[in-house]
């Protein structure tokens, strides 16, 4: 079972109302942020592509590396899969990025079957591919699928806006995280963006960047 999908500000609209109402903290979060934000973007192969080649890098870098890899011709998964290591070396892919980019190339995953599959069957088509940690198809469960009822219990920032946010005396971990958002169904990837937004907040209010 899909469950619901996430497609407008509406949907968050609503997500947000009824996690204020069964949690009064979110309710104060609500107040200080403001709306939260969709933040949909497109599903599919790129969605992933584009995830490796942001990884452990700035958002400045990965969209330099991007535009030379689109530049160069090398944006589709046929391409990128017929590419030798020189060619995507040139356009500043590490030897590491060049293989995991090779491996979500060739995996023959059908990203358009992805809309229909439940959650874990999403996790256990991505994982397995070289570079796609749990993390990352997390992420794209959320953003790329719209998918309502996904948490990353992982995500550092999240973990950082529940200890503020709940008056926690240190960052929950996986486990407490886990029974912590688990509350938060039907509607955890609105809870999620709710942490984000606070925890973005609180950083501001200290006048550091988020």
């Amino acid at each position: 079972m899909v469950g619901r999908i996430i497609e407008t500000d509406d949907d968050i609209t609503e997500g947000a109302a009824w996690l204020a109402a069964v949690e009064p903290r979110f309710a104060r979060a609500l107040e200080l942020t403001g709306p939260w934000p969709l933040r949909r973007r497109g599903d599919g192969f790129e969605a992933l592509r584009d995830a490796i080649l942001g990884q452990q890098v700035s958002v400045a870098a990965a969209n330099s590396i991007r535009a030379k890899v689109l530049a160069a011709g090398l944006g589709a998964p046929e391409a990128i899969a017929e590419a030798t290591e020189e060619d995507l070396r040139a356009c500043g892919l590490s030897r590491q990025k060049v293989r995991y980019m090779q491996a979500l190339a060739r995996s023959g995953v059908d990203f358009a079957a992805l809309r229909g599959l439940p959650d874990e069957e999403v996790i256990a088509t991505l994982l397995p591919i070289p570079g796609i940690g749990r993390w990352t198809v997390e992420m794209y469960l959320i953003f790329a699928l719209g998918r309502a009822d996904v948490f990353a219990v992982d995500d550092l920032a999240l973990a950082e806006g529940a200890r503020m946010l709940f008056d926690l005396s240190e960052r929950p971990k996986r486990k407490e995280f886990n029974a912590l958002s688990a509350e938060w169904s039907p509607w955890r990837a609105v809870a999620a963006r709710g942490l984000w937004a606070y925890y973005a907040h609180c950083k501001q209010r200290e006048g550091v960047a988020p």
